[in-house]
């Protein structure tokens, strides 16, 4: 899988940031959710998935896939 740098708002390199994939689909870099309350709201947990939290700022990216820069 290939990764496209999309944006963030982090300060000094620290999460949250968003990629795009070769695959059609994004790849998140956030807070891991470990809240027992929020896990226990989520449905379908396959093996192997996890959940992060982003801010919704960052989903700005995500309308268009492509890397900041080019932008």
């Amino acid at each position: 899988m290939r990764l496209t740098f999309l944006g963030t708002d982090s300060q000094e390199g620290h999460c949250p940031t968003m990629y795009a994939t070769d695959r059609d689909t994004f790849v998140i870099q956030g807070w891991k959710v470990t809240d027992p309350e929020a896990l226990a709201g989520l449905r379908d947990v396959l093996d192997g998935e996890t959940f992060v939290e982003i801010p919704k700022q960052l989903l700005r990216f995500a309308a268009n896939d492509r890397p900041e820069e080019e932008r």
